[in-house]
């Protein structure tokens, strides 16, 4: 990709407030055009400058309504492959469908794998996108994925509230979370503790046991998504059976769905972090939930991309996820 070539950054109806955020940081302006619908329901997209040749990111994380803007992403993406982009990246920063990322019993969709296909199918040539539920969806492109983490932001948040020191367990609400509770653990100097926990059925957990110190200690729960915070409230009242002094928690993806909110006001839960990979309207964050911005991480990583620099180096520096 030629440096000379314009920078441009689109956005769906996903998430605007963060690719104009991203926008900002960049010291440019959003590409003109629309995200629309026909009378029908259907899907419009309309560019409205010419964008020949430039080195296009088109910021939609495929949160909810999932479906609706998964359609937007493609048919963007597909208008943008049309239009003659140079290069067109997609920046998804909540990648949906993460969570079917193989097969748990037969017949079975793997769907992360679809939608990645049917990405990789619209004409993206790379994707940008924070803290994937499995590492290995990766592996289910054929071009360039850059995964950046959303923990040293958060990481360094806990740090200047005090929440560092072996007196803070960093808990893991499960085993398949361990790497990221060690990274965190070991930015905030603390304990790592796991909870031993099982699923009968989607959005149902049972929790089974604690493993490690947590008696007397201010635990934090650091997970990559929170939706219907069984999971995060459970494993909250367990800590607190256990001993715990407090229980705070850490989410890169505030998904919260349901009675989310309504969960985690009655939980020991006193403080939910989370980033603006998904959209969190004020009313519908409580006093409880606290939002921080990966604007600036995600333009960096797109200045990195766009001059042909490592965005590794910048981003994974004293933090490993595996």
């Amino acid at each position: 990709m030629p440096r000379d070539r314009d920078l441009r950054v689109f956005t769906g109806n996903a998430n605007p407030m963060l690719a104009r955020a991203i926008c900002s940081s960049l010291d440019i302006k959003l590409t003109r055009g629309s995200v629309s619908r026909f009378s029908d329901g259907e899907i419009r997209v309309d560019i409205d400058e010419s964008v020949r040749g430039d080195d296009v990111y088109i910021v939609q994380p495929t949160c909810a309504p999932v479906n609706e803007n998964l359609m937007e992403l493609l048919i963007a993406t597909d208008a943008f492959r049309r239009a003659s982009a140079g290069r067109i990246t997609a920046v998804v920063p909540y990648f949906g469908y993460s969570r079917q990322d193989k097969k748990i019993k037969p017949r079975e969709p793997i769907t992360a794998k679809l939608v990645s296909t049917l990405i990789t199918a619209a004409g993206a040539q790379r994707l940008l996108t924070l803290d994937l539920h499995a590492l290995q969806i990766q592996g289910f492109f054929d071009f360039p994925v850059d995964h950046l983490p959303a923990g040293p932001i958060i990481a360094d948040y806990l740090i200047a509230r005090g929440f560092c020191g072996h007196e803070v367990a960093v808990v893991s609400p499960d085993v398949g979370g361990v790497a990221m509770a060690r990274a965190y653990a070991d930015r905030l100097d603390a304990n790592v503790a796991i909870i031993v926990k099982r699923r009968p059925q989607p959005n149902q957990v049972e929790v089974f046991e604690v493993i490690g110190e947590v008696a007397g200690k201010v635990c934090v729960i650091v997970d990559d998504i929170v939706d219907t915070a069984g999971s995060l409230t459970m494993g909250a009242r367990a800590l607190c059976d256990r001993g715990a002094r407090a229980v705070y928690a850490c989410a890169t993806h505030p998904v919260l769905s349901g009675d989310a909110l309504q969960r985690i006001a009655e939980s020991p839960v006193r403080s939910l972090v989370v980033t603006d990979t998904v959209p969190l309207a004020p009313e519908r964050r409580g006093a409880r939930v606290q939002v921080l911005s990966v604007a600036p991480s995600l333009a960096e990583a797109i200045r990195c991309i766009h001059q042909d620099q490592s965005v590794s180096t910048l981003f994974r520096k004293n933090w490993k996820t595996s």
